[in-house]
């Protein structure tokens, strides 16, 4: 049964639709004492980053996901779940995120759009696998698979080994997908990615890490 954390921001719909789809049992999660009732947990998202994890803090939701993390449930962020996941994000000022992967979310260069590319980055775009990187969730990825991406900020992990694949909008490579141990994320958005996105949500739910 998976968790899938309804906390007034998430995509939660197509999130749920696209698990089920693969198999998936899938309940919304929105107390904090029930998330430890599940044997995987999803944290979508969309919005911003502070109003994400002022929402997580006031629930108590955010401690929560900590030590369900800690038992070592399998955890899946996607989207602005993913950048929760770091130690901090510049969205809009400075904020703490869960510091489950030790990083930093930032904001494209300035001179993106002065040279053409707009902001967000929307759209399709590569998931490049990182050299030696064989995890068990990306194993039906190719070099070269594309998925659907809207974003305004990066994930920048401070350990190259939590980068598992990387994408570049123009040449400014940045995280497209990061783990380790029990924890995932992906910057793009796997239920819109058609069938890449479904191999790889169909890849998290039989994950046994």
């Amino acid at each position: 049964m998976i968790g899938l954390i309804d906390y007034g921001m998430g995509n939660l719909h197509s999130v749920a639709k696209a698990l089920e789809k693969v198999g998936a049992q899938v309940e919304l999660v929105k107390q904090a004492d029930d998330i430890a009732n599940y044997d995987r947990i999803v944290l979508p998202g969309v919005g911003a980053f502070r109003d994400c994890m002022h929402t997580l803090k006031e629930t108590g939701m955010a401690d929560a996901l900590k030590e369900t993390v800690a038992k070592g449930t399998p955890f899946l962020g996607i989207c602005l779940g993913m950048q929760v996941l770091m130690t901090r994000s510049y969205e809009f000022g400075v904020h703490a995120g869960l510091n489950l992967i030790e990083g930093e979310v930032k904001h494209f260069p300035e001179d993106h759009v002065e040279r053409g590319f707009k902001i967000p980055h929307m759209g399709w775009n590569d998931v490049v696998l990182s050299d030696g990187k064989a995890h068990e969730v990306l194993q039906d990825v190719q070099q070269g698979d594309q998925t659907y991406y809207v974003h305004s900020y990066y994930c920048a992990p401070q350990n190259p080994n939590d980068l598992l694949a990387a994408c570049s909008y123009g040449d400014f490579p940045f995280a497209s997908v990061i783990g380790r141990d029990n924890v995932l994320g992906m910057q793009f958005h796997p239920e819109k990615s058609q069938k890449v996105g479904m191999n790889l949500l169909q890849g998290f739910v039989q994950w046994q890490p």
